[in-house]
C-alpha cells in the first residue's frame, strides 16, 4: 500500500483515475465549484498544479467514487471487515495473540502498532500559513479553510500514542479576528475524542499542544473519520487499513508529528481564549454560523518537498464525504447489533444529513401472546441515542424486525411505508427536549441543543395508503395553503405561508391548519403531512423531501398533529401528524454557488475547454 500521498497520486494517475489540470485555478470558489462538479459527474481524481497564489499543487476528489476509494484500500479492506465482526479493538492485537491467529492475515498484529522514528520527509521545509493554499469554497465562509485536516492530540494526563486522538476537525485558517500567520480556529463538534483532551488541559490550566497532518497516505485521512471506541487511538486503524505501521516522530517534550504527511501545523489550543470561527458551509447543506471557538497558536508550519495539498468540498449531500460515511457505515453497523441487544440494523440517512434522521430495525420478543405494540423498542431506541455520535440523531423511526424480517434499512422509501402502514400516533410518538443536537443543526435557534422524538411503530398494518392526491380531500379555505404534492404512499407534502413571527415568537398557521380538521376527516388517510415552502422542489424527490424535512424541523416546536392531546404528560394525535419543515428566521441559510464563479467554470467545461469531458 501507499507510504505517502504522492505515490498514490502516481499510481491513480497510471491507471488513467488521475488527471492533471496545467492551467491556473482560482483557490477562491474557482477549485471548489470544480470539485463538486467533478464529483456529482463520477469523474477522475484531479490534481490542479498551479493554482493562483499558491506553489503547493492541490489534489481533489481522491475519493470522488465508490470504486476508486475501495481501489486504495484493496489490500486491507476484508481484514478491516473481520476485525469489525470480531468486535476487535486493533490495540489487543498486541495483548491478545490469539485474535491476530483467528485472522490468519500475516502480519497483522505488527501492522497495528505505530513505529517511532527520529525524522521524516514532512519536517525537510518550513513555511507560513499564508503561503498554504486559501481555498474557499462557498461565498460566505467567513476565510480560507482546511477540509481534510487530520488533528492529533493527546491526553495530558496520559500522554503518549495509545491515547492519542486523530479526528477531522474544521479549521480556519484566516479572515475573522485570527492574528495572521500566527492564529487559526479550531472548531471541533460534541462528541469528538479532541473534546477530552481539551477539558483535561484546562482543568491544569494549560495549552494543549495540537499537531495538524495535512495529506500522507490515504488510510490517515479515513482513520481521523472513524469513530472508534473511546481510549482506542485511529492511528492502529490507519496501520492496518494503510497496511504500514504509521510512523510517528516522536521527540522529547514534542507532540508526535507523522513523518510521511505532507504538511504539519504545530501549535497549541490556548486555554484562556475564544474567537468567532465561521460561517462555513457544512454537510448539512447550510452555512454554520460564526460562534466563539478556541483558538490555536502557531508556532510551526512544516511541508515534505514534494508535497501535495488534498482537499475536498461540502454541503448538502451528497458530496466526497458521503463516500467516506458510507466507508465509516459498512464498518460500524455490523458491530451495533452486538453492542445493543436486539438492534438488527441501524440507517443514518445520508440525504438527510445523517445526524438529524436515523432509521433502525429493532425486536419485540418478550410479550409473545399479546398483540405486538412497542415495548423492548423503546429500550433499545434508549440505548441507541446513548451511543456514541448515535446520541446526537434528532428524529429516530424504529420498527420491529418481527413484522417484515425481510425489510431493508438503507430502503429509505419501504422504511418509510412500513412505519406509516403501522404507526399509531396517539402512543408511538416520545420525545425529549433540552437535549444534545449536533452543533451544525440550527433547527432549534440553539447551539449544541435542541429535542429529539423516537417514532416506534410495531404490529400489523392499521390502514390503506393513499397514493394520489383526488377530490375527496381539501385544503383550509383562506389559510394560504396550497399545491399539494404525494411524495410516497401516505406522505403529502403541502406548500405553506411563510413562516411570521409574531411578537410571543411564534406562527399560529399550523395550529390553524390542525384545528382546520376533524379527526374523522378524509385528509387522515394521509398519516403524514409536511408543510414546506417549495412543494414542488420538496417533492421532486426523495432526497430532497429528506432534507427539507429533518433539517428545518425541530421536534418539539415544530411536530403538530390534528386531533391533537395531552395524557399526563405524553403527547399524541387521533389524526395526521403535521410537520412544520418551512424556513423559520433562526435557521441558517443554505449553501448557493457564485453565478459569476458558475459561469466561469461552465466556460471551463464547454467544448474546447480544459475541462471538457471531465466535468
Amino acid at each position: 500500500m501507499y507510504r505517502n500521498l504522492r505515490q498514490c497520486v502516481e499510481d491513480l494517475e497510471a491507471g488513467g483515475q488521475l488527471r492533471r489540470i496545467d492551467i491556473p485555478v482560482d483557490p477562491h470558489l474557482e477549485l471548489a465549484e470544480i470539485q463538486r462538479r467533478v464529483f456529482r459527474a463520477g469523474g477522475p481524481a484531479l490534481l490542479f498544479t498551479r493554482v493562483v497564489g499558491c506553489r503547493f499543487p492541490v489534489l481533489c476528489n481522491l475519493f470522488g467514487t465508490r470504486e476508486r476509494t475501495r481501489y486504495l484500500f484493496r489490500d486491507a479492506w476484508e481484514l478491516l471487515k473481520k476485525i469489525a465482526a470480531l468486535q476487535v479493538d486493533p490495540a489487543d492485537l498486541l495483548r491478545r495473540p490469539r485474535l491476530y491467529l483467528s485472522l490468519k492475515i500475516p502480519g497483522a498484529m505488527l501492522l497495528s502498532r505505530p513505529r517511532k522514528v527520529r525524522w521524516g520527509p514532512v519536517l525537510s521545509c518550513e513555511t507560513t500559513i499564508a503561503q498554504l493554499p486559501q481555498i474557499k469554497c462557498w461565498p460566505d465562509d467567513g476565510g480560507p479553510y482546511i477540509t481534510l485536516p487530520q488533528v492529533y492530540t493527546e491526553d495530558p494526563d496520559r500522554p503518549g500514542l495509545e491515547h492519542s486522538n486523530l479526528g477531522m476537525y474544521r479549521v480556519q485558517l484566516g479572515g475573522g479576528d485570527y492574528e495572521p500567520d500566527k492564529e487559526i480556529g479550531l472548531h471541533y463538534q460534541l462528541q469528538r475524542g479532541i473534546a477530552a483532551h481539551h477539558a483535561a488541559a484546562l482543568r491544569r490550566g494549560e495549552d494543549l499542544p495540537v499537531n495538524i497532518f495535512v495529506g500522507g497516505p490515504p488510510a490517515m485521512t479515513v482513520a481521523a473519520v472513524m469513530p472508534l471506541p473511546e481510549g482506542v487511538s485511529e492511528l492502529f486503524f490507519a496501520g492496518i487499513l494503510g497496511r504500514r505501521r504509521v510512523p510517528m516522530i516522536c521527540r522529547p517534550g514534542r507532540l508526535p508529528i507523522h513523518a510521511e504527511a505532507d504538511f504539519c501545523i504545530v501549535g497549541k489550543l490556548a486555554h484562556d481564549c475564544l474567537k468567532p470561527e465561521g460561517p462555513f458551509g457544512d454537510h448539512l447543506g447550510y452555512y454554520s454560523l460564526a460562534h466563539d471557538f478556541p483558538v490555536l497558536r502557531v508556532e510551526k508550519v512544516y511541508h515534505r518537498p514534494d508535497a501535495i495539498w488534498p482537499m475536498t468540498v461540502v454541503g448538502r449531500p451528497p458530496q466526497e464525504d458521503s463516500i467516506l460515511t458510507e466507508l465509516v457505515h459498512e464498518l460500524a453497523e455490523p458491530v451495533l447489533p452486538k453492542q445493543i441487544a436486539g438492534v438488527h440494523a441501524v440507517h443514518a440517512v445520508e440525504a438527510a444529513g445523517v445526524h438529524p434522521l436515523l432509521l433502525a430495525v429493532g425486536s419485540e420478543r418478550y410479550v409473545p401472546y399479546e398483540k405486538r405494540r412497542p415495548r423492548e423498542l423503546l429500550v433499545q431506541a434508549n440505548a441507541l441515542l446513548g451511543h456514541g455520535q448515535l446520541s446526537l440523531a434528532k428524529y429516530l423511526w424504529i420498527v420491529a424486525r418481527e413484522d417484515d424480517p425481510q425489510l431493508d434499512v438503507r430502503r429509505v422509501d419501504d422504511f418509510f411505508r412500513h412505519v406509516l402502514l403501522r404507526v399509531d400516533w396517539r402512543r408511538d410518538l416520545h420525545f425529549e427536549t433540552c437535549s444534545t443536537m449536533d452543533t451544525l443543526d440550527y433547527s432549534s435557534g440553539r447551539l449544541h441543543e435542541g429535542s429529539k422524538v423516537v417514532i416506534a411503530a410495531a404490529g400489523e398494518p392499521r390502514r390503506t395508503l393513499p397514493a394520489a392526491w383526488n377530490e375527496r380531500y381539501r385544503l383550509p379555505e383562506g389559510l394560504g395553503f396550497r399545491r399539494p404534492r404525494v411524495v410516497l404512499p401516505g406522505l403529502l407534502v403541502v406548500e405553506a405561508p411563510t413562516y411570521k413571527q409574531s411578537a410571543e415568537g411564534k406562527d399560529a398557521a399550523m395550529e390553524h391548519f390542525c384545528r382546520y380538521y376533524r379527526s374523522s376527516d378524509t385528509i387522515n388517510e394521509f398519516p403524514l403531512i409536511v408543510a414546506v415552502d417549495d412543494s414542488d422542489f420538496c417533492a421532486r424527490s426523495l432526497d430532497d423531501f429528506l432534507w427539507v424535512t429533518f433539517t428545518r424541523s425541530n421536534p418539539e416546536t415544530d411536530i403538530y398533529g390534528i386531533g391533537s392531546f395531552v395524557c399526563g404528560k405524553h403527547w399524541g394525535c387521533e389524526g395526521a401528524l403535521v410537520i412544520d419543515a418551512r424556513t423559520k428566521p433562526h435557521h441558517a441559510l443554505p449553501v448557493v454557488e457564485d453565478p459569476a464563479v458558475s459561469r466561469r467554470v461552465d466556460a471551463l467545461a464547454a467544448s474546447g475547454g480544459p475541462l471538457h469531458g471531465i466535468i
